[in-house]
């Protein structure tokens, strides 16, 4: 096991974010995380786990925000729900220096918070 990353974000203060700032959306997620969300009544809370995912993959390769872009690392999520991550472009370069062969990826929210566990293989 090269890591494990977790990141907790408050679901209320994502939901602030957003409504502040109306193209972190775009900014933060990919059009694939955006299409999955769109018709829920309500996806900040999914959402957020997927930011959530982000800085947890940053802390399973030991960096701070920042280390990569937004968009080098989203979730998808298999038919049968389980979700997965992709990992791209400066994210991917930094895993592969690392040594990182395989990712693990748990999320799950409440109404007040959403949670990534990471594990990097």
């Amino acid at each position: 096991m090269i890591g494990i990353g977790v990141d907790v974000v408050d679901i209320d203060r994502f939901r602030r974010s957003l409504e502040r700032t109306p193209t972190m959306r775009q900014r933060l997620f990919t059009a694939i995380e955006l299409d999955y969300v769109a018709p829920q009544a309500d996806p900040v809370p999914s959402l957020a786990a997927r930011f959530a995912a982000r800085e947890a993959v940053m802390k399973s390769l030991g960096l701070g925000l920042g280390a990569f872009g937004f968009h080098d690392v989203w979730v998808e999520r298999a038919t049968s729900g389980k979700p997965s991550l992709v990992v791209t472009a400066r994210a991917a370069e930094l895993a592969a220096e690392a040594g990182v062969s395989r990712w693990h990826l748990s999320l799950t929210h409440s109404d007040l918070v959403a949670v990534a566990y990471v594990i990097a293989e």
